[in-house]
């Protein structure tokens, strides 16, 4: 057995961002019954739920970091994300690609950062942001949980951010695998799940102490 003295941490430590993960128009306007990506059920909830975080980050100064999973049209940007059980999805040019920007009241001062890849900071220009920003917590919510937001929080813990994943703002491929997810992000952060109350009040006690 092993003994380990661990530094509580705040669920905001330094300066935030909300990154808001592939939260885009197929969500709101793609009510097909065969999709290209699973979602569990009530994951179209899930991504109304954070509008509330959005509007709660422009309210008290947090930025917003909108990102985008788009494909070039010849598919040449896929590699092999099509071994698995994806489909072709969020193609350059098709109306549902677009970040849902009324939908989550993206704001003129908000960013979006294009992404070809699962992670957020594969292949982007995501870190030189967050650098430019001074940021050192990451408000994650979006989905997938298993895949994008998953490997954001990995990415974003090996780069020593304090990640944060708002459990009833994101949405997996299914519920098994939702649960999943966020069991091994905590694994990695202590803390890291928290729901979207205690976020937003985390957020705007945060304003007043900075």
């Amino acid at each position: 057995m092993t003994t380990r003295t661990k530094t509580a941490r705040n669920l905001i430590e330094g300066r935030p961002a909300l990154i808001v993960i592939d939260i885009q128009k197929s969500t709101f306007i793609d009510d097909s019954e065969v999709r290209s990506i699973e979602n569990m059920p009530g994951y179209k909830d899930r991504m109304i739920a954070a509008r509330d975080l959005v509007d709660a980050s422009h309210e008290h100064d947090v930025p917003v970091i909108f990102i985008q999973e788009i494909h070039r049209s010849d598919l040449i940007d896929f590699g092999r994300e099509l071994d698995g059980d994806e489909d072709v999805h969020c193609l350059e040019g098709d109306p549902r690609t677009d970040v849902a920007k009324e939908e989550m009241g993206f704001q003129s001062g908000d960013y979006i950062i294009p992404k070809r890849r699962y992670s957020a900071f594969f292949g982007t220009d995501l870190e030189i942001l967050l650098r430019g920003l001074k940021v050192d917590t990451l408000l994650l919510c979006g989905g997938l949980t298993d895949v994008c937001v998953h490997y954001t929080f990995v990415d974003g813990h090996q780069s020593d951010y304090f990640c944060r994943v708002i459990e009833d703002c994101v949405g997996g491929s299914s519920l098994e695998a939702h649960k999943a997810a966020l069991k091994a992000m905590e694994y990695l952060q202590t803390g890291a799940v928290q729901d979207r109350t205690t976020v937003i009040d985390a957020i705007s006690r945060h304003q007043k102490t900075t």
